[in-house]
């Protein structure tokens, strides 16, 4: 990518997330109360995920599952359903529990757009095709999101991954937005 484009995508990540942030923090506000009065633990998930370069940070969420030391600290998903309430299942319906994520935005952790950032393990584990989805920051929403998400298979995802980088244009960034706000609105999968 051009160093032009490089600098655009940040500016319009920094610029983005500011007036994210700055629009919906009252709502941001009534969130947290909701998670910190719904369920135990901190209002704020944080795990360590792995992101451009393979450089690890720590990803923000809100919580949406019942705090559990063991699982959370040994990264154990599949108990996961069992652990959420119904503010987790209406936060992760709406996406809202992704908010945080514009700090590591801002932090330069993460983009607005991107491969989704994973956990080590599953890094582990990718071809050295598949290490090219470490080449851009991790993003909140992505190409494999609007198309698919959690349906498509993993090797799918990744590979919708390497697409966005090796065609990325700020302008698809855009598109990929508005498609994931119309797909949050409106429970759809936009294709």
């Amino acid at each position: 990518m051009q160093k032009v484009q490089v600098a655009m995508k940040r500016g319009f990540d920094i610029i983005g997330s500011i007036l994210v942030l700055l629009m919906l923090s009252p709502f941001i506000i009534l969130v947290a109360i909701a998670v910190k009065i719904g369920i135990r633990g901190s209002v704020i998930f944080k795990q360590e995920r792995v992101g451009k370069n393979g450089k690890l940070f720590n990803i923000y969420k809100f919580r949406t599952m019942r705090y559990d030391k063991r699982l959370e600290e040994n990264q154990i998903f599949s108990n996961d359903e069992g652990r959420i309430n119904i503010v987790g299942k209406v936060l992760r319906r709406l996406k809202l529990d992704e908010i945080p994520q514009l700090i590591n935005v801002l932090k330069g952790d993460m983009s607005l757009v991107g491969p989704r950032p994973t956990v080590q393990r599953q890094v582990d584990k990718y071809t050295d095709h598949q290490k090219r989805r470490l080449e851009f920051r991790p993003g909140i929403t992505g190409l494999a999101q609007i198309n698919g998400g959690r349906r498509l298979s993993w090797p799918e995802r990744i590979e919708l991954d390497i697409k966005y980088i090796e065609s990325y244009r700020l302008f698809m960034d855009i598109k990929i937005l508005f498609k994931t706000i119309f797909a949050v609105l409106f429970n759809k999968d936009p294709k």
